[in-house]
């Protein structure tokens, strides 16, 4: 059996018509459940059977999935074209029920083409554009970024799309955003096993077109859970020693406490949407935001205030002196760049 990490994996192929192995781990229900549905046992840890159709092993999954209920991620389980392959990849059976139940969207993630959107960040003193915060699209709109994303956390091929979106956000950069002008690139930590390794292809994407490491990002996405700071911590030292910057994204929502700062060190700091939400009168986010900002200049940190949506909430980042600004007030993602101004008429309205 070949083995590979997540920043490796290899997509499952679904066949029209192959063959089912499940190893039951000595599972008395599961067990029961293969010999329900007359899978031929070929040893102890080992059941197989045929499938004539792509509906007929939807039908098998379907079943075992009823059974066993949210435990499928306890069992291996393979398909396969020749009843007895070589070598071939197990994966959790989870993972198979999720990529035969969603092969459309795999598809896309396989083999779909992409584009980044980008939504302006500002510098908050001079209302100037400071960068972009790249974010991944499918190109013909066919699906939702957010169900994008969810199929390929459940089908493990998270590490494939965050690769790719890290691509298509660097070559975006060519003829669309010029020198000096920053992009904020999403990436996701669990997908980095080993930073010199797995990022080695973002660097020779970097320079493939030619862009300024200095100008460049990386920003780790507010879904993340972060169990592991000192991996973290080498990933993002690793970004640092080829000349590229750092964000923690929603600082304030889970792992990025203000604890994590003085261990991580980053560039920049996104503070979470929730405390910038009416933060003109609420007292709370208020509090929340000067400590943040009381902290993140102690350590030279640059803050960014991300989902901005209404003018008093700008106007208040404003007067307590917040470095840079992002959210609809400003400007909603885009294609492009060249329509992403913050306008005339909303620097009026924002006393620029």
């Amino acid at each position: 059996m070949v083995n590979y990490c997540r920043s490796c994996f290899q997509p499952l192929k679904i066949y029209n018509q192959g063959f089912l192995s499940i190893f039951p781990s000595n599972h008395d229900k599961l067990t029961k459940t293969l010999t329900k549905l007359y899978f031929k046992q070929v040893n102890t840890n080992h059941f197989i059977h045929a499938f004539e159709s792509k509906s007929a092993l939807k039908e098998f999954l379907s079943f075992i999935h009823y059974e066993l209920g949210n435990t499928l991620e306890e069992f291996k389980g393979a398909i396969h074209k020749e009843e007895v392959p070589g070598l071939f990849e197990r994966y959790s059976l989870q993972t198979i029920y999720e990529h035969t139940f969603h092969e459309n969207t795999v598809n896309i993630i396989k083999n779909g083409e992409f584009i980044s959107y980008l939504q302006p960040i500002i510098n908050m003193d001079s209302g100037d554009i400071y960068g972009y915060e790249s974010l991944l699209r499918v190109k013909d709109q066919s699906i939702f970024p957010s169900q994008l994303f969810e199929v390929a956390r459940k089908t493990e091929m998270h590490s494939i799309l965050d690769k790719k979106a890290r691509e298509i956000a660097i070559e975006s950069r060519t003829n669309r955003i010029p020198q000096g002008i920053k992009s904020f690139i999403n990436f996701l930590p669990s997908t980095i096993y080993n930073p010199a390794h797995c990022l080695k292809h973002t660097f020779q994407i970097v320079e493939k077109y030619n862009v300024d490491p200095y100008d460049l990002v990386f920003e780790v996405v507010e879904t993340e859970k972060i169990h592991d700071v000192q991996h973290l911590k080498s990933i993002l030292e690793t970004y640092r020693e080829h000349g590229m910057k750092v964000a923690l994204d929603d600082v304030g929502a889970g792992y990025s406490t203000l604890d994590m700062l003085s261990k991580l060190r980053p560039d920049y700091i996104k503070i979470d949407r929730k405390y910038i939400q009416d933060c003109h009168m609420n007292k709370d986010n208020q509090t929340f935001l000067l400590g943040v900002m009381n902290l993140a200049k102690d350590l030279g940190i640059t803050v960014l205030g991300e989902g901005i949506e209404t003018k008093e909430e700008f106007q208040y980042l404003k007067e307590i002196g917040i470095d840079l600004a992002q959210g609809y007030f400003i400007g909603k993602p885009s294609p492009n760049p060249s329509l992403l101004l913050f306008d005339k008429e909303n620097r009026q309205l924002a006393g620029l």
